[in-house]
């Protein structure tokens, strides 16, 4: 059975997004190490995307500019500091190919590339007690997955009992998620507001049950 998280907003967090909303997606889910059907439509997407986008469009997609406005407003550096999501866009009209991580990081990946949303993904089984969202402080120790201690001052971070787990720049490597995840965590993190979140959601969904035979699914809003 998955069990199900409370998670806190912070009066910071809403002081500078205040209409922040979120949805958090658990379940259960039997990943893989890679997905020939997952990586077609990632390859569809991308090459539909390549087509409808120039560089300096993508960070004015809705979700991904008001992500860096509040990065701004919290004196953060969004060129220096990318959101996942922008970072992801970006790499695709780079003519870079997207990593291939696996099956569950793949299809988060392109949820994110879709939506312009910055989507934390864990292993539900690794996060310590319930989560607060609220913003980095100097010298929080951060180890973001691939890229080594990140410096998340600034930055909106959920927390659970032991510290920082996900920023919408990285993820932590304590919570991250491997081949053997069997319970997720995904949130879906809407700094521009309520609008598209819920299609998000049901996106998000679909592809967890088609790929990943999610069971057991929560959704919290």
């Amino acid at each position: 059975m998955t069990v199900q998280k409370e998670i806190t907003i912070s009066d910071r967090l809403y002081e500078v997004c205040p209409v922040f909303r979120m949805a958090a997606i658990s379940c259960k889910v039997k990943n893989s190490s890679y997905s020939g059907e997952l990586w077609k439509e990632i390859d569809a997407f991308s090459t539909q995307f390549v087509s409808a986008f120039k560089m300096e469009e993508i960070k004015l997609r809705p979700a991904i500019l008001a992500t860096r406005k509040t990065y701004k407003k919290l004196g953060k550096d969004p060129n220096r500091y990318r959101p996942s999501a922008e970072a992801l866009c970006r790499r695709i009209l780079k003519g870079q190919e997207l990593y291939q991580i696996d099956t569950l990081v793949d299809l988060i990946n392109l949820v994110s590339l879709k939506t312009g949303y910055s989507i934390g993904g864990f292993d539900l089984d690794m996060i310590e007690g319930d989560l607060t969202l609220g913003v980095g402080e100097a010298d929080e120790r951060f180890e973001a997955i691939g890229r080594g201690l990140l410096n998340i001052e600034g930055l909106p971070v959920y927390r659970d009992e032991v510290g920082g787990i996900g920023t919408p720049t990285s993820d932590e490597e304590r919570t991250r998620i491997t081949t053997g995840t069997t319970h997720l965590m995904m949130i879906i993190n809407a700094y521009s507001g309520e609008e598209g979140l819920q299609e998000a959601v049901d996106f998000s969904v679909g592809l967890l049950k088609k790929y990943l035979a999610a069971e057991d699914i929560r959704v919290l809003h």
